[in-house]
């Protein structure tokens, strides 16, 4: 089978939409094979002509094709799969998150009921699980990407934006080949934190190499969602402005503060069986006192009280440890928001302030002219 794509080089199109048009079309194939016998070994008589597909490319040699993939290859051993850290049954979250997220999941094993039995896929030809964890931080983001590794038996890959960037030119988007490379080959769930700037919209007016740059990023990343059949997950704090392309792509999971079921149930699990709890320890009271706490914040309260009680010589860790622990954990949070609000007050007064000096400037200019006149 011989698939030729012509008279594209004079059109609108950009080249991540040629490169997943592409991508799509290799899927199809290969979908193809899966379902008839007859297309089986057509295998090495697929050609698609990229010059053809992207303007003004040149056709590229056998040689240079083969370093590029030995490069993916090789970039890929940065990105270790590992065991992950939590298991499924210590993810505390809302009923609702929680059935957003085991849907997405149940793709996998339902994708050749679904949608080839049931057909759909004539009305979504790719099926994936991405997901992007967006919310506070502490509230469970990054245990929920272990948690679903662990349950469904899979190591976890870990990266983030800042260890795919690159102060190089064209190295950031070799990095996304290679993380999807490295989740593909090893059947990993791919999990990218601190991914705000990857799923932001694509800068239009690109005056800068960083900006060219991270436009390639985000260009690449499409296309390896594309053709990545596994299990991504994106973890971001705060995303004023999605990409659409984005949007369309990754089902977005909002993960907000502990109830106060969830936080008593938190408290519950992180106060170990091996540590010493005294009869007096109520974790309804501090679930019901403390109920600004995420479930990071829980942690961190008994790990200090931990090393409060061990500390004094205690045998026991009480509830007057926790509730301490806890109060010093409101009080830093306190400081630093007031931190923060001053940082930003100043920010917002020398803002003002230069508001001020363009429009006194623009009054002297029009002052000036008036004279001349």
């Amino acid at each position: 089978m011989i698939i030729r794509i012509k008279d594209l080089k004079n059109s609108e199109f950009e080249e991540v939409d040629l490169r997943i048009f592409k991508s799509r079309l290799l899927n199809s194939v290969e979908k193809l094979k899966e379902t008839n016998p007859t297309t089986k070994n057509t295998n090495n008589q697929i050609e698609i002509f990229e010059s053809d597909l992207i303007p003004n490319q040149q056709n590229q040699n056998e040689k240079k094709d083969d370093k590029s993939e030995y490069d993916v290859r090789k970039r890929a051993h940065n990105y270790v799969p590992v065991e992950p850290n939590w298991t499924f049954d210590k993810l505390i979250i809302p009923d609702k998150v929680l059935d957003n997220i085991n849907t997405s999941l149940s793709i996998l094993q339902l994708e050749k009921k679904v949608f080839q039995e049931w057909g759909l896929r004539e009305i979504e030809p790719f099926p994936r699980a991405a997901l992007n964890f967006h919310g506070s931080p502490g509230t469970g983001k990054t245990l929920a990407a272990h948690a679903i590794a662990n349950k469904l038996g899979k190591k976890i890959i870990i990266t983030n934006y800042a260890q795919l960037e690159s102060m190089y030119h064209g190295v950031g988007p070799k990095n996304i080949d290679a993380v999807f490379y490295a989740a593909d080959s090893t059947n990993s769930v791919l999990f990218i934190d601190e991914a705000d700037s990857l799923l932001s919209k694509r800068l239009l007016n690109v005056n800068q190499g960083s900006e060219q740059a991270i436009n390639s990023m985000r260009s690449q990343l499409l296309i390896n969602l594309e053709r990545f059949s596994g299990i991504c997950i994106f973890a971001t704090n705060l995303v004023e402005n999605y990409d659409y392309a984005f949007e369309t792509r990754v089902k977005h999971v909002l993960f907000i503060l502990p109830n106060e079921d969830n936080r008593k149930r938190i408290w519950d699990i992180h106060l170990l069986p091996s540590i010493p709890v005294n009869d007096n320890v109520d974790t309804q009271k501090l679930a019901e006192e403390f109920d600004s706490f995420c479930g990071r914040d829980i942690k961190n309260a008994v790990i200090e009280a931990c090393l409060r009680a061990a500390k004094e010589g205690s045998q026991f860790l009480d509830q007057t440890h926790l509730v301490s622990a806890s109060e010093n954990i409101v009080e830093s949070i306190k400081a630093l928001n007031e931190s923060k609000g001053d940082s930003d007050r100043k920010k917002n007064s020398e803002v003002s302030q230069e508001k001020k000096n363009e429009l006194a400037d623009k009054i002297k200019k029009k002052l000036a002219e008036k004279e001349e006149e």
